[in-house]
């Protein structure tokens, strides 16, 4: 395999590309009018797509709205992208919550309905 990654559809790719890059930190890799790759400068090799629903090359018993899927994201600071999704005025699904499997873990729905797990280690207690 040489590559592999993720493509949520969208009805504005710009706009959701801005999302990522503001609650991420995600950059443009790649950017068209119906296809952005974002890719984050921490991570070499990461990529995720935004493709445009509507595109031709979406069959279209695929273009509906995601359901089925969590995708997940490991930050250093849960609570740091939880109060920059606040200041964005995203969908905040569920605040940052102490997991019993040693995670942080907040839930957020981008703008086309997909939610994302954004995670991070629990601090050690003292």
């Amino acid at each position: 395999m040489q590559r592999a990654f993720a493509n949520i559809l969208s009805d504005n790719i710009s706009g959701t590309a801005k999302f990522y890059e503001e609650l991420l930190g995600m950059t443009r890799h790649f950017d068209s009018d119906w296809f952005i790759i974002l890719s984050h400068p921490d991570i070499e090799g990461l990529e995720y797509g935004l493709l445009r629903r509507d595109h031709a090359i979406v069959p279209e018993p695929a273009r509906a709205a995601p359901a089925g899927i969590i995708m997940t994201f490991v930050v250093m600071d849960c609570d740091a992208i939880y109060q920059q999704a606040l200041r964005m005025q995203a969908e905040v699904v569920e605040k940052p919550t102490d997991m019993a499997y040693g995670q942080r873990r907040m839930l957020v729905r981008d703008p086309e309905g997909t939610i994302l797990d954004i995670s991070s280690p629990v601090a050690s207690q003292p």
